[in-house]
C-alpha cells in the first residue's frame, strides 16, 4: 500500500449485521461462541455429533440433558451446584440413569467427583489401565 492510500476498502455485505453481539473486543483471551453467537446457522448433518457442556442446577434442567441425548449428542454435565442437595441428586442422577441406560441403552459415565458424561447409545466408553 502507498502512503496515500487509507487501508482496506470494507465491502458491505447483508450478511454482516450491524450488532455488536458478535464482536470481539480487543485483549479478550476467552471467546464463548454460545453468548456471542446464540443462533448461529451451524447446518447438521445426518453423522454430525455436538458435545455439549452443561450445569445442572435444578432437576429442572433435565428435559434438555436428554433431548440433547435423544438427537445423538454427547453432554458434558457439571452437577456442583446440586449436589449439596441429597435428595434432588438422587433424583436427578435416577432420571438421567433410567432414561439414559434403560430407555436408549445408552451410557451414563461418572467423570470425577462433580461430573457426568451421558453417551447416546451410538457411543462407548472404554477405560484404560
Amino acid at each position: 500500500m502507498s502512503k496515500k492510500d487509507a487501508g482496506p476498502r470494507w465491502v458491505e455485505m447483508p450478511s454482516i449485521s450491524d450488532q455488536t453481539i458478535g464482536g470481539i473486543e480487543a485483549g479478550e483471551s476467552y471467546h464463548d461462541l454460545g453468548l456471542k453467537f446464540p443462533d448461529a446457522p451451524v447446518p447438521r448433518l445426518k453423522s454430525d455429533v455436538i458435545v455439549h457442556r452443561a450445569i445442572l442446577e435444578d432437576v429442572g434442567g433435565i428435559s434438555q440433558l436428554l433431548d440433547w441425548i435423544s438427537d445423538g449428542d454427547i453432554v458434558i454435565v457439571e452437577m456442583t451446584g446440586i449436589m449439596a442437595r441429597d435428595m434432588e441428586l438422587r433424583l436427578a442422577v435416577g432420571k438421567i440413569q433410567d432414561f439414559i441406560e434403560r430407555d436408549m441403552n445408552g451410557q451414563l459415565v461418572r467423570l470425577g467427583n462433580t461430573r457426568l458424561l451421558l453417551l447416546p447409545p451410538s457411543f462407548d466408553s472404554a477405560r484404560i489401565q
